[in-house]
């Protein structure tokens, strides 16, 4: 199926979370939008070219795939966007040659920041975020999580969330990438089925 962009804010995002995933899927949704946050901050304050850098400096997610692979691929996502579970799903296939790091971000509802912290506190983060994705795209509203977080770990997705916000980001998931053929920080806003995914991150 093809998925084509279409931004929801937070308020209308929570509307279209609570029908069913195929009915949400007949709208063409292919990402999801804060667009009405208050707290956005002014877009471009960090540049393009320097997201993957300062991603790995001060992002925080959970690795899956080629853990020893020098080709670290970064993916901002809500735990609540069915259109982040599309893309770990579509991912899958290169886990062999590629090193995802997924970084949560909290936009969508209340659930996504304790969803995030359980993925990043799992003993088995790769693990729990396939049954979390699972129920995400079956409609079912994710795993079960605390609303009672670490204070170290709700600051890591605060701050992720910062770094989408100062980023300019208009939706999610957002990977940032460094292309393995030509060497150079790419990013896109959006899910990808998992051919396109590779051509854009320079693999085929």
């Amino acid at each position: 199926m093809h998925f084509n962009a279409f931004r929801l804010s937070r308020r209308s995002a929570l509307r279209a979370f609570s029908v069913p995933l195929t009915a949400a899927l007949a709208f063409s949704l292919g990402a999801c939008s804060p667009q009405d946050s208050a707290q956005k901050p002014a877009p471009g304050s960090i540049k393009p070219d320097q997201a993957y850098d300062v991603l790995a400096k001060q992002g925080k997610g959970f690795a899956a795939g080629a853990l020893m692979s020098a080709n670290t691929v970064y993916v901002m996502f809500d735990p609540q966007c069915p259109h982040c579970g599309h893309l770990w799903e579509q991912s899958l296939p290169l886990h062999k040659k590629v090193k995802f790091v997924w970084m949560p971000v909290a936009f969508i509802s209340a659930k996504s920041a304790p969803q995030g912290a359980a993925l990043l506190t799992a003993a088995n983060p790769v693990e729990a975020m396939g049954v979390h994705e699972a129920s995400i795209l079956a409609g079912s509203g994710g795993t079960s999580a605390s609303s009672s977080i670490p204070d170290d770990i709700a600051a890591a997705i605060k701050k992720n969330t910062e770094l989408f916000n100062g980023m300019g980001v208009e939706s999610v998931p957002y990977i940032v990438a460094r292309n393995a053929s030509t060497g150079q920080v790419v990013t896109n806003a959006g899910s990808l089925e998992t051919a396109a995914l590779a051509q854009f991150l320079g693999i085929n």
